[in-house]
């Protein structure tokens, strides 16, 4: 039996991957290494947290010693690595949190797959999963290929940036089996409500206002977090050792549009009248540094893989809201607490 370890599989996308590899894979191992942070809930996985190939594993992987033990102890064969710091507002907020996670848990990882690999890489794989924002901004036309070169903005960027540099350097330097993919803004059940989509959804039901950072025009390229979970799977199993894959929706929205779609489906799911939940929309000022653009051409994974995006935008975004709203309890159980201060923080008066 395969061991497999995925990092961060307690949170939005990884939850969804580790429930597609447990079900898929039953010959497969699944260790799901999570430090439960904010954004970890392992109520996410209850459909499948008594399989026999799962098993949990609460860790930091900023804990160096801690992480040398686990390895030793399950001798992975492969390592899918997701755990990171992710929301751009709180970087700026606390950009050390997002060094020491992004940068030197990645280390950490990198150097216990090295001590029990060794030189023997026959049938490993180390495969870290990064994001479209290491490119930094478009303007109004092109895309991001593997190709471009990196201008992250913002300290989280800079962060996965790093990290991703360093995986590459591993596999340069030591030879280290590895493979990075670079994914636009996912969508989905599960995802924390600091999150456009969530958070919106969530203040829509409260009668919230929701805010638009500036004038609402920066665009965003949107997968839904299924496909997203099924090109991992592609790219860990066939791609290419020591190779970057992009992966994006090819689905581009205006903040602002999206946000005026996301209140006209809940106006209809909620029997309002159309237009109510429009104005609640509350323009705050800007992020600092806000990128404008994101776009992802993933054309070298669909020609060299097969793969392309299965659920259309209308669709998911359907699939979506509907999920959020037969699935208040878990919004309700999410919003309280540390989440309620931070997110009174970030918003007041702006």
């Amino acid at each position: 039996m395969k061991s497999i370890l995925i990092t961060g599989g307690a949170g939005f996308i990884g939850s969804h991957l580790v429930r597609l590899f447990v079900n898929k894979y039953p010959n497969y191992k699944i260790i799901n290494l999570d430090k439960l942070t904010y954004a970890g809930n392992l109520a996410n996985l209850k459909d499948i947290e008594d399989k026999p190939n799962y098993e949990f594993v609460k860790a930091d992987i900023v804990d160096e010693d801690t992480i040398m033990a686990i390895f030793d102890a399950y001798r992975f064969d492969g390592v899918i690595h997701l755990a990171a710091e992710s929301h751009v507002d709180r970087s700026i907020s606390n950009p050390k949190e997002f060094i020491m996670t992004n940068i030197v848990g990645t280390v950490n990882l990198l150097n216990a797959a090295r001590s029990i690999w060794k030189d023997d890489f026959n049938g490993k794989k180390f495969y870290h999963i990064s994001t479209d924002e290491v490119y930094g901004s478009l303007g109004d036309e092109g895309k991001f290929l593997e190709t471009t070169p990196y201008d992250p903005r913002s300290p989280y960027s800079a962060s996965k940036a790093s990290s991703d540099h360093l995986v590459r350097a591993y596999n340069h330097t030591f030879g280290l089996p590895v493979v990075i993919s670079n994914c636009s803004n996912n969508y989905g059940p599960f995802q924390f409500p600091e999150k456009l989509i969530p958070l919106c959804i969530n203040n829509i039901r409260h009668g919230r206002p929701l805010p638009v950072y500036g004038s609402g025009t920066n665009v965003r390229d949107w997968l839904y977090v299924e496909d997203h979970a099924k090109a991992i799977d592609l790219i860990f199993h066939e791609g290419k050792m020591g190779d970057t894959y992009n992966i994006g929706g090819s689905n581009e929205w205006a903040n602002l549009d999206l946000v005026k779609k996301l209140c006209e489906i809940m106006d209809h799911k909620m029997g309002k009248h159309p237009g109510t939940s429009e104005q609640l929309i509350t323009f705050v000022k800007d992020r600092a540094g806000h990128d404008f653009r994101y776009a992802i051409d993933s054309s070298k994974l669909q020609n060299e893989l097969g793969w392309k995006p299965e659920v259309k935008f209308a669709e998911g975004f359907e699939k979506t809201v509907e999920w959020y709203l037969s699935n208040k309890a878990w919004l309700d159980d999410v919003t309280t607490g540390n989440y309620t201060k931070y997110y009174e923080g970030m918003y007041k008066n702006r």
